[in-house]
């Protein structure tokens, strides 16, 4: 759906473009405009070529790689780019009520009056262990170590996911997450967190669609839990369920009311996600949220889920991996690789990397998801480039692949994850990926981030990108053929 098809009668929108009588609201405008103002500056040549760009829906491929790759120049540059880069997203996007339309940050302020706290606590004992579920078993101790150590020798997370997990398995106790409050924007999502913190005994308060499908299902995973879940309801005597959920896009203002009326300190944690330019639009207002939250608790820390289907600066370690796994293919693999890649004019089974570069720059954008998917998740990743730079703690973690319903409900992905695993690709199931991730974001906020000096290694520290950065081939150059072994394997 394109944004001029998507009028708000209330909430947060893309800017209107065009003369007056003929405007409407264009995701691409709006897109190349957000590249062409991150990149100013810093890259003229790269922000004029996405300000030119006639061709957005395949063409922004390019653009979104020079976007990490213009930041390489030093710190300075990377930090530039993300911040000119959020700012524009923030800056642009709009709030519409009414019949009137302001900038975003100027939405009315609410006191969120119309939704009470609700507490529903669980009566498991707190978890007394990390426990990983893994191919349906539960990983811990001894095991869950040898599988982290297998995880990295077959180059599917980098070595610090391995020594970061250790960290956490050693400390149970920082499980329960005591003293702070979990704030789960997307509380029902498949791969985020927050089941498992109220399994390990957290406060979590939770934010999502007024819809009691997804309030049936995270009210019972509180029940059955250790933790305490808090609820955003409207009052009155219908079942919680029924009453429960805050729509952000439409209620931006009650959901920051809400959220700043919590006890502190808060961990904002964004696990949202939505189909096309909706994901611009909640990623732009989750980020307005985090901006007035912060006006009532300064120790705010956000986290974010980075998706390894994007562009990252990968360490020289990883580029040698990959060529290493390039080189030692075998004969049979090698013919028919020579062929594919000559009938394809150099699109199908390119080498990632050239030998000894560092860093590298893998290229895992999937067409399919489309440039708002990227810009929206791009947002996370520049917010927390800001965040860091301006001296505030932030989790930033990129996830590994991982089989959502999201994903299996377009085909085309669907079958390039169920062949995958023939180019040294692991796609996760959401269980393992859910603990994964909350075991790092629990590091993050006892340990911290190490001091790497570059916004771009800070990213690649505690990677999970499944096999993507040390595979033989660049990720997209296997994408189709991992497609077409996949279909075929579901067929059969």
């Amino acid at each position: 759906m394109s944004a001029d098809q998507m009028a708000a009668t209330q909430g947060v929108e893309f800017p209107l473009t065009g003369e007056p009588g003929t405007q409407r609201r264009s995701t691409t405008t709006f897109g190349r405009t957000v590249v062409a103002a991150a990149l100013d500056g810093v890259d003229p040549v790269g922000a004029a070529a996405a300000a030119r760009e006639t061709s957005w829906r395949s063409g922004y491929l390019a653009h979104f790689g020079r976007l990490v790759e213009a930041g390489l120049v030093g710190p300075d540059a990377a930090v530039r780019i993300a911040r000119q880069g959020a700012d524009a997203i923030a800056g642009g996007m709009r709030w519409v009520e009414d019949g009137r339309e302001m900038a975003l940050a100027d939405a009315p302020q609410s006191t969120g009056a119309a939704h009470e706290t609700v507490e529903v606590s669980g009566g498991s004992p707190p978890a007394a262990r990390l426990e990983l579920p893994y191919r349906g078993e539960l990983l811990s101790g001894d095991r869950l170590t040898a599988q982290l150590d297998a995880w990295v020798s077959a180059g599917v997370v980098e070595p610090s996911v391995a020594a970061s997990v250790a960290d956490v398995a050693a400390h149970p106790e920082w499980l329960r997450l005591p003293g702070r409050t979990l704030v789960a924007l997307g509380v029902g999502s498949e791969v985020g967190p927050a089941s498992v913190f109220l399994r390990w005994g957290a406060t979590v308060a939770g934010v999502d669609l007024p819809r009691p499908d997804i309030w049936q299902r995270v009210l019972a995973d509180a029940s059955e839990g250790a933790g305490t879940l808090l609820v955003p309801a409207r009052r009155g005597d219908a079942p919680l369920a029924e009453r429960a959920g805050i729509d952000l896009l439409a209620e931006m203002p009650s959901v920051a009311a809400w959220i700043s009326a919590l006890d502190g300190p808060l961990v904002l944690g964004n696990y949202l996600y939505a189909d096309g330019g909706l994901n611009v639009r909640v990623s732009a207002a989750s980020d307005e949220v985090a901006s007035r939250v912060r006006e009532r608790h300064a120790d705010l820390v956000l986290a974010y889920l980075a998706t390894p289907t994007d562009v990252f600066a990968v360490p020289g370690e990883a580029v040698a991996a990959s060529v290493a796994a390039y080189e030692g293919r075998s004969r049979l693999s090698k013919v028919p690789g020579r062929g594919l890649r000559a009938l394809s004019g150099g699109r199908l089974l390119r080498r990632a990397y050239l030998p000894g570069a560092e860093p590298g720059l893998c290229d895992a954008l999937v067409p399919q998801q489309g440039p708002n998917y990227a810009l929206g998740k791009r947002l996370h990743r520049w917010r927390a480039v800001v965040e860091a730079a301006e001296g505030r703690p932030v989790s930033m973690n990129i996830a590994p692949p991982t089989r959502t319903r999201s994903v299996v409900k377009n085909r085309a992905l669907a079958a390039a994850y169920a062949g995958a695993h023939r180019f040294g690709i692991e796609v996760f199931e959401p269980a393992t990926t859910r603990v994964l991730m909350a075991a790092l974001l629990v590091h993050d906020l006892y340990v911290g981030p190490p001091d790497v000096g570059h916004p771009w290694w800070a990213e690649a520290d505690q990677a999970c990108h499944g096999g993507l950065w040390r595979a033989a081939y660049a990720p997209r150059s296997a994408l189709g053929l991992a497609a077409l072994l996949g279909y075929g394997a579901s067929r059969g």
